[in-house]
């Protein structure tokens, strides 16, 4: 048989795995192993196949030799140290070294990292191989290295959502298994979609991160004082202006990273960085524009300390991919952010950005989107003040959780707030809105509640087009469901909708809601609706049968009813403290449209302002209810309603059957008339005038004392 060596070539696919060689286990049998207690080389070995293994351990193997397997022709392998037998396993305690295997998901450890530590101190050398160790992380030898690093740095990068999340995930995918410090610089203000810029190209210093050490060599990449993190930050420029033409941004427009020792580098560094921030010589510091999908947004300046490794010619590819996926990441986040502002302004121009404070009522109101990412839908509330002291209280829930649901939204709310300002009954307002539905398509469905609540009579009256009913907490702690017929959902047309009127007295809370509160795929609407009146039983108890809870703190504890798996739509919740307006406050007339209903108009409020003891504002009163009236008399056929409130200010209220409201205009010398409301305008705190189904309400408002 010819006794010529020859190379064996492995049968399986598998890749070698770090480590293998002479000290692996799977070469003892090639080569009389090294004692246990001898450390293993701190290097990788170069990557070689088994049959140059073989022949490197002085056994050549013939052909029709197969190796240690125990096959004819083979000779046998040595005896190992241990005593074992050729076909004995290892002990159960025994690690298997020859195989590490990186967690999926991390970044991989650096080469070398699952094996023995050596016993000599960095810098030292290894009694083995008589090698110097080196003092800090080693670096990766191998492409294999290289690609499970990259991998999971991109999937760490690419779990961010937000702009700070990709930075962050950058930052620290890198730090310390590829760099030993990281400077991040993006363009401001970033570029959103296809914007073009209009301004120069200013990059910012977004964020820092590097290796926390005791001490900092003076050669290092940092000085001594700095010993933390955010001191990277504290010696590099936070803002640098790219000049047009300069180096630095020939560097950003070539888009490969360069190395900083490079000609082009190295003029453009100091640009970016200032003369504060020492560089390491060498092949220790890459530098890596980062461009996304139609510009450079930004870079990444990757640094070494100079006891560790350089850069090989290969990380420039690694820090290209690291580039590459971070600048598209923050493409992505900067145009979410941009649909995530505009979708919550477009919600918020939805919604009333502050409740009004009518006379006898306290309001208070929350609204909480189906989840963070879909922060749109098509719920609202509002509280519009009606003619006499009187508040409109409205609440729906437009079908579906898209930008077309909120557009549908927003037309119904615009539509309610004026047909609320005609003074419609509340079932005619619900059956203008169904036809302003139907002209929508005949898809556009919404459920609605509209109440009417008037402080002086103590009265609700409420109209429901398949809404939930509201719920009625008393003052004595009794939480009551309200029976409103449901009617049919608007848009649904064809339907008379009914309402009903109810007692409001005095220290109740009404709470009207959406389905989004009540119902989820854990319970139905009525057993959330039972819950919800249990709940708000519980908590008027808290405060005691005479003391209602405050509105703030009601909706607080409505809300916390809700589990974590609870909520799957869109929430409105809209509170009513009625208060109302005391009978002892309240001074009502009627005056016949003839010429001494000014007099008599005159001293029917001089009357009422001795006895509320506001005499002070007797002259102011007496002037404008005058003009007032004499403006209702000349064109009224029917008598005149004179109304004064006394709350925390002095409101009076005319009213007649002519349904033109008055102008405000500037009479001139030679007029006769016309000053009227010119003296209300100015006298007055606020005044105004509105339409009603039987003619108009002029009112205005005196601050008391």
């Amino acid at each position: 048989m010819d006794s010529t060596r020859v190379t064996e070539h492995p049968t399986s696919h598998e890749r070698p795995q770090p480590g293998a060689g002479p000290a692996d286990p799977r070469g003892a049998l090639l080569r009389t192993p090294e004692p246990l207690s001898a450390p293993p080389a701190t290097a990788l070995p170069a990557q070689t196949r088994a049959g140059d293994a073989a022949a490197s351990s002085g056994a050549p193997l013939s052909c029709g030799q197969h190796g240690p397997s125990g096959n004819p022709g083979g000779s046998p392998p040595p005896v190992p140290a241990t005593g074992g037998t050729e076909h004995s396993q290892p002990a159960a305690d025994e690690p298997d070294t020859h195989r590490p295997r990186p967690a999926p998901e991390s970044i991989p450890a650096q080469p070398g990292a699952g094996q023995e530590r050596p016993t000599a101190p960095p810098g030292g050398k290894d009694r083995r191989t008589g090698q110097t160790l080196p003092s800090g992380p080693m670096p990766m030898r191998r492409d294999g290295d290289r690609l499970r690093f990259v991998g999971a740095a991109t999937r760490r990068i690419a779990r961010g959502i937000d702009l700070d999340e990709i930075v962050m995930g950058l930052c620290r995918a890198t730090v310390p298994t590829f760099s030993d410090a990281i400077l991040v610089y993006l363009r401001d203000p970033l570029p959103v979609g296809d914007e073009r810029p209009t301004g120069p190209l200013v990059l910012r210093l977004r964020r820092t991160d590097r290796i926390p050490q005791e001490r900092d060599l003076e050669d290092g990449i940092l000085p001594v004082p700095i010993p933390e993190t955010s001191g990277l930050a504290s010696l590099s420029n936070e803002l640098c202006e790219v000049r047009p033409g300069g180096a630095l941004a020939e560097v950003l427009r070539g888009v490969r990273p360069v190395f900083a020792d490079a000609p082009a580098a190295r003029a453009a560094l100091p640009e970016l960085l200032g003369h504060n921030l020492s560089i390491p010589p060498g092949q220790r510091a890459i530098l890596a524009p980062l461009r996304g999908r139609r510009r450079v947004i930004g870079a990444a300046l990757f640094l070494r300390r100079p006891e560790r490794a350089a850069f090989e010619p290969d990380d420039l590819l690694v820090a290209a991919q690291l580039a590459t996926h971070s600048a598209l990441g923050i493409d992505k986040a900067v145009l979410y952010g941009r649909e995530a502002y505009i979708a919550d302004e477009l919600q918020r121009t939805m919604l009333p950005e502050t409740l009004p404070n009518p006379t006898g009522v306290r309001l208070a109101s929350r609204y909480l989107p189906a989840a963070e990412t879909a922060r749109v839908g098509g719920d609202w509330y509002d509280a519009i003040p009606l003619p006499g002291s009187r508040v409109a209280l409205v609440v729906g829930d437009v079908m579906g959780h898209s930008m077309t649901s909120a557009a549908i939204m927003g037309q119904l709310r615009t539509t309610a707030q004026t047909l609320a300002g005609l003074d419609l009954p509340p079932q005619e307002v619900l059956h203008h809105l169904d036809e302003q539905a139907q002209r929508l398509g005949t898809d556009r469905m919404a459920t609605c509640l509209y109440a009417v609540y008037d402080p002086v009579s103590h009265r609700i009256t409420i109209a429901n087009a398949g809404h939930p009913p509201p719920v009625l907490l008393h003052l004595g702690g009794r939480a009551e469901v309200l029976r409103v017929p449901a009617g049919a959902p608007i848009g649904v047309g064809g339907v008379d909708f009914e309402a009903v009127e109810l007692d409001a007295p005095a220290g109740a809370t009404l709470l009207l809601y959406t389905d989004g509160l009540v119902e989820s795929r854990l319970r139905d609407v009525w057993t959330g609706i039972e819950q919800l009146r249990e709940k708000l039983a519980a908590t008027a108890q808290l405060t005691g049968a005479d003391h209602p809870p405050p509105l703030e703190a009601l909706c607080d504890e409505v809300l916390d009813m809700l589990g974590p798996g609870d909520r799957d739509d869109d929430i409105a919740l809209l509170a009513a403290r009625f208060d109302g307006i005391a009978p002892s406050d309240v001074a009502y007339w009627f005056l016949e449209p003839e010429d001494a209903a000014p007099s008599r108009a005159r001293r029917l409020a001089r009357r009422a302002l001795a006895r509320w003891g506001l005499e002070e504002l007797t002259d102011s009163v007496e002037l404008l209810v005058s003009e007032v009236v004499t403006n209702a008399v000349r064109y009224a056929s029917r008598p005149i309603t004179l109304r004064l409130l006394r709350t925390d200010v002095l409101r009076c209220e005319v009213g007649d059957d002519v349904p033109q409201l008055p102008r405000l205009r500037q009479a001139r010398a030679t007029d006769e008339g016309g000053r009227g409301l010119y003296l209300v305008n100015r006298l007055a705190r606020r005044w105004g005038a509105t339409r009603l189904s039987t003619g108009k309400v002029v009112w205005f408002e005196l601050n008391r004392g």
